[in-house]
């Protein structure tokens, strides 16, 4: 199984049949999904856990990280719900970042006992990025490639004044969980990009911002979504040996899964 995906709730809508697991790790033990697309298996984890359980500082990100690799998922592709810094970039927007800032007090990490420094001057892979902006390209779907996405800790929504700062530090997009799980996907070796949905400006740029809000956008874009995805995953698995930053740790990775 070597293509993954990793999102909110609702993406098993990817399948056309699936079987829904749990799945042990030393993380802890998590649902998956497991299904095809036009005959390529592949791995959904629901990130928040099945009903969106878990809040974004108590997602499972090094169980989920650990699922994906011990069941040989290569490529992962994130989805996530974002706010938007630009006025350009209005709710309903598709946007590939390139890049990350982390705002978080979180230090998950599956070097713990060793020390292993992952460079990350490209947070995330050139090649799924690049397939996931043609998919949406080919699907008709307002897409942004190319920004920055600085991670908050949550659960709350930022300030104004977060969000003025944040904007001076470059960022276009803000969101609440690709921290830890980018770095840890780049720890075990595994290609991941991150497709993100602007559901709503972030703090001072609107009146108020309430989770019905965020979800009543997500609802209307998962059909863009997932026709992306879809798309995404058949280019996907037509490619073999790609060159990334990623593959520098591979030797690491397989010393922790294997000892």
């Amino acid at each position: 199984m070597r293509i993954g995906v990793i999102g909110g709730s609702g993406l098993e809508d990817l399948f056309d049949e699936f079987a829904a697991k749990k799945y042990s790790t030393p993380y802890g033990k998590i649902d998956i999904y497991l299904g095809s697309v036009e005959g390529v298996e592949v791995l959904y984890i629901p990130r928040h856990g099945p009903g969106h359980r878990y809040p974004p500082h108590k997602v499972r990100y090094k169980a989920n990280i650990y699922a994906s690799k011990r069941l040989g998922v290569e490529w992962l592709i994130a989805t996530s719900a974002v706010g938007s810094l630009k006025k350009e970039l209005r709710p309903g927007y598709l946007v590939i970042p390139n890049d990350i800032i982390d705002y978080t007090r979180r230090s998950e990490t599956f070097y713990n006992e060793k020390v292993v420094h992952v460079d990350f001057t490209h947070p995330y892979c050139l090649t799924i990025s690049d397939i996931l902006f043609k998919s949406a390209y080919e699907s008709q779907v307002d897409v942004r490639k190319d920004a920055v996405y600085i991670c908050t800790e949550g659960p709350r929504f930022e300030t104004p004044s977060e969000i003025r700062m944040f904007r001076d530090w470059g960022a276009d997009i803000v969101g609440m969980t690709n921290i830890p799980e980018c770095v840890l996907a780049r720890e075990l070796a595994i290609h991941y990009a991150l497709l993100t949905v602007v559901t709503n400006y972030a703090a001072g740029m609107q009146d108020r911002i309430s989770h019905e809000e965020v979800y009543s956008v997500m609802r209307e874009a998962k059909k863009h979504v997932l026709r992306i995805l879809h798309k995404s995953i058949v280019k996907l698995d037509k490619i073999r040996d790609v060159i990334d930053d990623c593959v520098f740790y591979k030797e690491e990775a397989e010393k922790l899964l294997h000892g």
